[in-house]
């Protein structure tokens, strides 16, 4: 089988195995910092850190704020990979996000208080020569096909390991 989104990325696979995509990503706490993290993925570096209303530099968005930039992101792809493949024309996508997170859980202070979001809302704004039933049926597929999405709202294994020196 071969996969083509736009003319940079071709892959093609014929075995199961061929078909998966493992990311890699690697956190490090960067020293001297309270809450400063670097983060690197493939060529790619940024840091993560918190507003100095919960005790950081605010050197740069924060990790909740980075799981909202993940699924914005990943969703605007989605639309353009499928409008590509369904042929439905986009003029823009613009996507907003937001979630509330009561502290309570973060801090530990109720233990009946999940300490991430409560539930996450996602605006998205369309425009194009479509008709809306067109770009509703669009819609329905980028919620079909957002890997992150398919992460967040069906939940995935997450295994860790500790190497403690």
């Amino acid at each position: 089988m071969t996969i083509t989104t736009g003319a940079t990325t071709t892959a093609t696979t014929d075995t199961a195995d061929q078909h998966r995509l493992r990311s890699e990503v690697r956190a490090a706490h960067v020293p001297g910092t309270a809450t400063q993290v670097r983060i690197t993925a493939r060529d790619h570096a940024f840091t993560i850190d918190e507003p100095a209303g919960l005790g950081g530099d605010d050197k740069g968005a924060n990790p909740v704020e980075h799981l909202l930039a993940a699924l914005g992101s990943c969703q605007a792809i989605t639309f353009q990979v499928w409008a590509q493949k369904l042929g439905v024309a986009l003029d823009s996508v613009d996507i907003e996000l937001g979630g509330d997170i009561d502290l309570r859980g973060f801090f530990g202070l109720d233990e009946s208080v999940r300490p991430g979001f409560q539930g996450i809302d996602v605006r998205v704004s369309i425009s194009g020569p479509e008709s809306r039933e067109r770009y509703e049926q669009l819609i329905a597929t980028v919620e079909k096909h957002c890997p992150v999405l398919d992460n967040l709202a069906h939940g995935v294994p997450v295994t860790t390991s500790a190497r403690i020196a």
